[in-house]
């Protein structure tokens, strides 16, 4: 099945030096409260986090951004066994995208990544609804099961040996902390000519550059 006739004219703005400023982290967040006030994106903070493992091949998933802290740092939670863990493990540089599909922006970012403190994990993981707890807790990430029955008792073994609101932090599950080092702005354009706008760490400053589409 071919996909060529699938075109879209890009028609929703345009991102120039001047109205990016200084700061790419100033920026995102300004697109993200765009994304989020939009309320045509389900979820604004969804991301594709890319990994590489210790052979070198690469992999890619969806995960959710839960904080931006004060060092410009990009945060998320997860088992950290599963296949993204062992593979940050092996290899702490990443690369995340998000894409607004409706405003046709995107955002790329790459840098090295780090775990979270365990202070931080356990204010996160309290502030997670109850069955969200429960389930990690209940799943091997990324491990082979024989059913969904399987899981699903798994789940329900989880909550019993946890009874009430008080559930702990496994202790395979945390978070993890991004720095970056580059971050690309995306803005789509007619006839293909899009906004591309490159920010480089150097030092303490930031560097912008304007790249070809």
């Amino acid at each position: 099945m071919a996909f060529r006739e699938m075109r879209v004219a890009y028609r929703n703005g345009e991102l120039s030096e001047t109205a990016a400023g200084d700061n790419p982290i100033d920026l995102f967040m300004a697109w993200i409260e765009t994304a989020r006030g939009s309320g045509a994106i389900l979820e604004p903070n969804a991301m594709t986090l890319a990994t590489v493992g210790a052979d070198g091949a690469p992999s890619a998933r969806m995960v959710l951004l839960k904080e931006v802290d004060d060092d410009g740092a990009f945060v998320f939670y997860t088992n950290r066994m599963g296949r993204k863990g062992l593979e940050i493990a092996a290899n702490p540089r990443v690369a995340l995208v998000f894409w607004w599909e409706p405003l046709e922006r995107q955002v790329r970012i790459e840098g090295t990544i780090v775990e979270t403190s365990a202070e931080a994990t356990a204010t996160y993981f309290a502030s997670r609804p109850r069955e969200s707890r429960i389930g990690a807790w209940a799943s091997n990430q990324s491990q082979p099961i024989a059913s969904r029955q399987e899981l699903e008792q798994q789940f329900a073994s989880a909550d019993a040996e946890h009874p009430g609101e008080d559930v702990p932090v496994p202790p395979w599950w945390g978070g993890y902390s991004i720095q970056p080092t580059a971050i690309e702005f995306w803005q789509g354009r007619m006839g293909r000519l899009h906004d591309r706008l490159s920010y480089t760490h150097e030092g303490r400053q930031w560097s912008l550059t304007r790249l070809q589409p």
